[in-house]
Formats: structure tokens, sequence, C-alpha cells
């Protein structure tokens, strides 16, 4: 008698269970997102502008930034099902310093100076090192729930290692904010009570792009700090598309091949995070890439189409030798 022949391994996706929101942080999202829109309208009638940009321009990208993470955090912590409470209490301070960091910055703006790198006065130092201690502990809070988030089972091995991978990025992009911390060398030589700077190669409040405000004529610190950080969203969202994609996709509905696209992507997101640090340091603006730059650009883009079309190469002969086997066992 013929042994039987394995099916192809095809499955569905499990769905994620329901959660239990994290309130503070949930409430703290909601509470950015209306301060987004308060922003948007002091952008129309508040004329004034700070370091070359619209004053009301660093609230909206805070306010934004700040209720997308704490959205996200909030609907991790709701998927653990061991050390919640703890993660419960992680989250919690990491919305109270959250919440003093952008009341700080809105404060400024109401006050019309700067929040960021101002130690003019031992006022403005002194709330400056609160803002300094306060992201500290909002990145420090961060880690038990990562370190909660590997021991637990979330369902899916790709969804599981787009999730994990993304906060870890994630960690590492807010890591690079100290980054621009320290003070230039044009600030040492001739110090007007401003130290740290975004812009490398130039004094802050140049040229820049629509409401980002990243330099065009320089290197920027916040375009990495920007692309690591957003990890925890953006890789996480390529697996949902993928599941999404399956429904249609034979090829897809295989949880191992979805994991390898995420490595994938992963290594593609790595690449690129690097380059843009990189690009960053050296003074050079992300409009005005050098040819090297943009010669690593297209060969980690195209290495990873090519992986990607391996994988998926790869999966369809598997499936078409084992469907061809099935048919001669019959």
């Amino acid at each position: 008698m013929t042994k039987p022949q394995s099916q192809p391994e095809v499955e569905t996706n499990p769905p994620l269970r329901a959660v239990g929101w994290h309130r503070p942080l949930l409430w703290l999202s909601i509470a950015m997102a209306a301060l987004a829109i308060v922003s948007v309208v002091g952008l129309f009638v508040d004329s004034r502008i700070l370091t070359g940009a619209p004053i009301w321009a660093k609230p909206l990208k805070f306010a934004i930034s700040i209720c997308v993470y704490t959205l996200t955090l909030s609907w991790l912590i709701g998927l653990l099902k061991r050390g919640q409470r703890f993660a419960w209490w992680a989250g919690t301070v990491a919305a109270v310093f959250l919440l003093v960091e952008i009341v700080v910055i809105v404060g400024a703006v109401i006050a019309g100076t700067t929040s960021h790198f101002n130690v003019s006065t031992p006022f403005h130092a002194a709330i400056w090192g609160v803002m300094a201690v306060s992201i500290v502990i909002v990145w420090a809070a961060a880690l038990p729930v990562v370190v909660m988030l590997f021991r637990q089972d979330l369902g899916d091995i790709a969804r599981s290692l787009a999730i994990r991978a993304g906060f870890v990025v994630a960690l590492i992009g807010m890591a690079l904010a100290f980054l621009m911390t320290s003070p230039t060398p044009q600030q040492l030589s001739d110090f007007q009570g401003i130290a740290g700077a975004h812009t490398v190669g130039i004094p802050d409040g140049g040229p820049g792009l629509p409401i980002l405000g990243w330099s065009t004529v320089a290197g920027d610190l916040r375009i990495p700090h920007f692309i690591g950080m957003h990890a925890l969203q953006i890789i996480p969202l390529v697996e949902i598309a993928l599941e999404i994609l399956a429904r249609k996709s034979r090829v897809l509905r295989r949880p191992t091949t979805r994991r390898g696209i995420i490595w994938v992507v992963i290594a593609l997101y790595v690449g690129v995070l690097a380059v843009v640090t990189g690009q960053a340091l050296s003074g050079e603006s992300i409009v005005r890439p050098s040819p090297l730059v943009t010669l690593f650009t297209i060969v980690l883009f195209v290495g990873a189409a090519l992986a990607i079309a391996a994988l998926v190469v790869r999966t369809r002969n598997s499936d078409s030798r084992a469907t061809a086997e099935r048919h001669k066992a019959l």
C-alpha cells in the first residue's frame, strides 16, 4: 500500500485574539490626536517662526508621533497574557513621561521659545533636563514590554517576528535621538545658550522639507530617528498586508514563506536605517544623496526584491512537487 504523501504547508492565519487596550496610553493617544488638530489650526492662525519653521510645526509632529506610538504600545500591552500587570505599569510610566515631554513642548511654543537643546538660562536648562530624563524613562519603559513579547505566543510565526523585530528596531531608532544632544563644534566655539542640534554641517533653521522640516542642504539626524522609531508600525503593517494578500495567494498562506519575507523586510529596513544614519552624520542632505548612497540604496532594494522573488519561486516549486507526488500516489 502506498504511503499517503504529506500535504503542502498551507495554513489559515490565526486571528489575533481580542485585546484589552492599555487605557492610560489609549487616552493619551486620543489627547494627542486632539493636540494635532489644535496644532494644525495654530499653523494657520499663528504666524510666528522659530528656528526657520512655523512655531506650531513641532507640536504637530510630536503630537502625531506620540499618538501613533501610544496607540501601538497600548495594543501591544493588551496582547500580553503573562506579566500583564508589570507591563501595565511600564506603559503607565511611559504615558506619564510622554505627557511631561509634550507639555514642555507646548509650553515653550506658548512662551515663544525653543524647548530642545535650550540651556540659555538655569530655568531653560532645567526644563531641557526634565525632557531628556523623560525620554530616557520612556525608552527604558519599553524594554520590559519587548522582553515579554519575546516570551509570548502571538499565534503566527510571521506575525510574531514582525511585531518583535519592529519593536527592537524602533528602540534603536529612539536611541538614535541621543546623537542630537551633543553640542556642535560651532556651538562650543561660540556658545549662544544652545547645546545640541538636528542638522549636521549647518546650524538648525536652514531650508527644510515642508512640515517635516528635514534639512534640504545638510545632514539631518531626525531622519534616522524617525525611520527607526516607526519600524514599530511599518514592519507589522507589512505582515498585515501579506496576510491580506494570502487570502488570494496560496504561496503566502504558508507561514514559513511569510516569515522569510518578513526577514528580508527586516534586513532591508535595517540597511536603509544604516544608510540614512551614515548620510546624516556625514552632513549629506536626504534630497541630495551622493552616488555612493544612491548605489547602496539601489543594491538594498534590488537585493530584497530578488530575495523575496526567490522565496516565492521556491514555495511554488515545493507546492508543485507536492501536488505531483499526490497525483502519482493516487
